[in-house]
């Protein structure tokens, strides 16, 4: 009896060691395959970008690059579990068992000790650790507060055109032009930048801005650029939109504009809530916030109408030439301020403008249609009687976060990415014509104001430089390395400057509104999928619109916006109409949202129909 209780035992301890050993094998091998496929996706990874995608919600993750993942990783895990297993039951019969566990164990924590240094070098952890734990003075040291200087405007003061390119990058260009390509992505952008100024000097390539921490996604550009301040905020970084201020003590071009009687406007395709962008541009200058819903409440647009994240830069460009005309009718000098989209990630979006004429390569192909819409929007605004007495400032936001375009480009250690930026028809000249500057997206604060004829006591705001002096930027000054680095670690005064924001997270909304969603069965005569939206409760905001995605692509590729209608019962029905994907068959999600009178959007839902 005991002898067989003691085989039952040693049974029962086989197959522990043999799940433990081969479990921490399988996962140093999943740990360390994942890191490779981490570092081969982003060559050029950082601590920052990581934190913020390990934060970041999974819903609107591309599938491509889940199922690029899985690819990549798991048969490797897979085929060390099986090996592992066959090599122990083997060595349990010839009396190696023993040896092979140890080795096992060995190799394994070898490679998870291997993976975790090399990740931890790559990424920088320690200096990153080190960094967010302590302050800088940097920032306190060299910021320069606007009210602390005399800015002086002309007796006839300038208008501002003022573009914001969505991922727009000098690397697009060709070798030839200092981009990172054979091909030219941005023939047209390109001549607009050697016709005009981007500081470049007397080299005959692109010269663009580096983008700095705390700057790299589209709000915080868009502050940095206006205030010459990173965006370095203790909450997640898309989400001023739930805070009741936005960082009131800053002082922006907006706020000195606003003071100087411009009229102000911020055109763009998109939500203008997303982000906090419009709690920013309204309280840093009152800007007439012309965004989506104002389009489609306005009848610029159909009330059906979405594509992308909104609608495409073709009708931005149609609006702005509609807006420029009325702003200039007016007595007041103006601000017009643009942000396009249809060349943000993933892969861009193809307007019926778009050509293929870059063998398939779509995001070349949408970069190039920017380009040429840019250029030919620019000479529109020469043609106008205005253009004499305006400037033109056109600059992408920040880098791209499109996850393979650049892979080459970052594979290349010379090779440094920057943002593009030109200067068009400017009130000034750089007082040191042949010179390269070297400059970060700050600097285009106080420049885009002296190229408006300012006159900036010291050229310097904020953490920039005017461009068109001899004064160093503090890039030139220090470096931009160690900007990146004293940028990256605490501040006094960014801490004095977000006093007012709520760090708790906001708990999630129990009673929002909500509806029932009920789908029918596929109408295959008339090729309706039905939806009916019911109960809708709206918790007292009323009704403006209720929208529906619907996809079939696992990476929502072919995603269509539309709007139910509203039915004399109080619900709302969504014909699907199948023709729209070509029939394709298989399961169609769905995701509803309702937008209610004050244009805010809810999520009501999600549900899957099925098509044979």
């Amino acid at each position: 009896m005991t002898d067989i209780l003691w085989k039952i035992v040693k049974k029962i301890f086989f197959v522990l060691e043999a799940v433990v050993v081969t479990l921490l094998s399988v996962f140093a091998i999943l740990l360390y395959s994942s890191s490779m496929w981490m570092f081969h996706t982003w060559p050029k990874l950082n601590m920052d970008e990581l934190m913020y995608q390990i934060n970041a919600p999974m819903e609107g993750t591309n599938l491509s690059m889940v199922k690029e993942y899985i690819n990549y990783c798991i048969p490797a895990a897979v085929i060390v579990m099986f090996l592992l297993i066959f090599v122990l039951l083997a060595a349990r019969k010839n009396g190696s068992y023993h040896k092979v566990i140890v080795g096992a164990l060995l190799v394994s924590v070898g490679i998870f000790a291997g993976t975790i240094v090399y990740t931890g070098k790559r990424l920088d952890i320690m200096n990153y650790t080190e960094n967010k734990g302590s302050y800088s003075s940097f920032i306190d040291d060299n910021y320069v507060n606007p009210r602390d200087v005399t800015i002086t405007f002309p007796e006839k003061k300038r208008n501002l055109i003022y573009i914001y390119l969505e991922s727009m990058e000098t690397t697009y260009a060709d070798k030839e032009n200092g981009g990172a390509y054979d091909t030219n992505y941005i023939p047209e952008l390109t001549q607009l930048a050697l016709d005009n100024e981007d500081f470049s000097g007397d080299s005959d390539v692109l010269n663009g801005s580096y983008t700095m921490p705390s700057a790299t996604w589209t709000v915080a550009a868009m502050f940095g650029h206006s205030s010459g301040l990173p965006l370095s905020i203790p909450v997640e970084r898309n989400s001023m939109d739930q805070q009741e201020s936005f960082l009131p003590g800053v002082v922006t071009i907006g706020n000195i504009l606003e003071e100087e009687g411009y009229n102000q406007t911020l055109l763009i395709g998109s939500d203008a809530t997303f982000g906090g962008r419009r709690q920013m541009f309204k309280e840093h200058g009152n800007f007439q916030m012309k965004d989506y819903y104002y389009a489609r409440d306005n009848g610029l647009i159909p009330e059906d109408y979405r594509v992308w994240w909104g609608y495409e830069d073709k009708k931005l460009f149609e609006f702005a030439k509609a807006e420029l005309t009325e702003l200039a009718a007016q007595s007041e000098p103006f601000n017009l301020t643009m942000l396009t989209v249809d060349t943000h990630f993933e892969d861009g979006y193809w307007c019926e403008l778009c050509e293929d004429i870059h063998d398939g390569n779509t995001y070349g192909n949408v970069m190039s249609c920017s380009s040429k819409q840019v250029a030919e929007f620019v000479k529109w605004i020469q043609r106008q009687k205005f253009y004499e007495n305006t400037t033109v400032v056109i600059t992408g936001d920040h880098l791209t976060m499109d996850s393979d375009f650049c892979e080459e480009v970052d594979a290349d250690p010379e090779y440094e990415r920057k943002v593009y930026t030109v200067y068009i028809n400017a009130a000034a000249e750089p007082e040191k014509s042949e010179l390269t500057r070297n400059y970060t997206i700050f600097d285009d604060f106080p420049t885009t104001l002296a190229g408006m004829g300012v006159m900036i006591e010291g050229n310097r705001l904020g953490l920039g430089t005017n461009l068109f002096s001899k004064e160093y930027t503090l890039a030139e000054l220090y470096g931009v390395n160690r900007m990146e680095s004293e940028l990256h670690k605490k501040s006094k005064l960014m801490e004095e400057f977000t006093a007012d924001i709520v760090v708790e997270k906001p708990q999630p909304v129990k009673d929002g509104p909500a509806a029932v969603l009920t789908l029918e069965e596929y109408d295959y005569m008339a090729g309706f999928l039905p939806l009916y939206i019911r109960e809708i409760d709206d918790k007292g905001n009323g009704i403006s619109a209720v929208n529906v995605a619907v996809w079939v692509n696992e990476d929502q590729s072919d995603v269509q916006w539309m709007q139910a209608e509203a039915q004399e019962d109080g619900s709302y029905l969504m014909n699907i109409n199948v023709p729209n994907f070509d029939f394709k068959t298989g399961d169609y999600k769905i995701k509803v949202y309702l937008v209610d009178q004050q244009g805010e959007q809810h999520e009501l839902g999600g549900i899957v129909g099925h098509v044979e």
